[in-house]
């Protein structure tokens, strides 16, 4: 497949400045793809690798920082709200219907990991967006993690509203690592995480390892799975049964009650959905098809 051009778009969000690299194909695009990755990532990560795949398969794609994330603007940083990612995918596809290069193109969208429940949030409330894949998408269950751990779950979001107010206060931001070789007090818990973020397989210069604390109060009650009815366009779900939580990703795709199909894939894990070719390419093969029918 040909080499993808990259240019820079930059655009904003509410008073924030957003910086993205738009890959773009050798031939004119069936369609422009605004993505959106995992927590705390960056766009010379997971989301940048889909968008070279896509663009690399006739799509000019768009992968950016969000708000208080990497190039971009925004206070405090490493604050993650996934209500506030979504509204910056808004941001992102009306910059996309703006520019020149991708002007009069249909938008469809990608998310991948965590941002696969705030792609879900966005295409359900912003009907710009033509059609959507997640992959390896975590579809968070607030509701059930609340009924099921009442005591952890309000344990979060207290801690996340603490720090909030001390950075209103102060205007310090408390912030943890999001990863660590042992784990313990991270974001991201998980050992392949750590193998990802915390070493040259995943670690780029735009990336910070770290995680502010207030967002325990943001994501600890985000609910992607309220956003699965609501969704008006066709879907497409890439996973694996190693990849995180398979039952609420068959939650989410019984929920959802447009056209859909999904395409499971064997996986070591979550994490080498960011980077390997073996994963990558059948999951951009399938998302372009269903894109292309879907703008046809």
């Amino acid at each position: 497949m040909p080499d993808a051009s990259s240019e820079a778009l930059t655009f904003t969000s509410g008073d924030d400045r957003l910086v993205g690299v738009l890959y773009l194909p050798a031939e004119a695009p069936t369609a422009a793809v605004v993505t959106t990755g995992p927590l705390t990532s960056v766009k010379e990560q997971a989301t940048g690798a889909y968008a070279r795949a896509l663009a690399a398969r006739g799509f000019a794609a768009l992968a950016f920082d969000h708000r208080t994330f990497g190039e971009s603007e925004g206070d405090p940083r490493q604050f993650e709200d996934p209500e506030g990612k979504a509204r910056d995918i808004s941001a992102a596809v009306s910059a996309l219907e703006a520019d020149e290069r991708t002007r009069g193109l249909p938008v469809v969208a990608v998310g991948v990991c965590a941002g696969g429940g705030y792609m879900a949030r966005a295409v359900a409330d912003d009907q710009r967006i033509a059609a959507f894949a997640g992959v390896a998408g975590v579809y968070t269950d607030a509701s059930a993690f609340a009924e099921s751990s009442p005591q952890d779950y309000q344990a979060a979001i207290d801690r996340g509203l603490a720090a909030e107010q001390r950075w209103r206060d102060t205007g310090k931001a408390e912030t943890i690592p999001a990863v660590a070789p042992e784990g313990g007090d991270v974001a991201m818990p998980l050992r392949e995480a750590y193998e990802y973020y915390g070493t040259r397989r995943g670690a780029v210069d735009n990336y910070t390892n770290g995680f502010a604390v207030q967002s325990f109060a943001h994501t600890t009650p985000f609910d992607a799975q309220d956003a699965a009815p609501r969704i008006r366009v066709p879907f497409l779900l890439v996973h694996s049964e190693h990849a995180l939580a398979p039952p609420l990703a068959r939650e989410f795709y019984a929920s959802v009650r447009t056209p859909k199909s999904e395409l499971w894939l064997e996986s070591q894990g979550q994490i080498d959905f960011y980077d390997d070719p073996r994963l990558i390419d059948p999951a951009a093969d399938a998302i372009a098809e269903h894109f292309t029918n879907a703008v046809a």
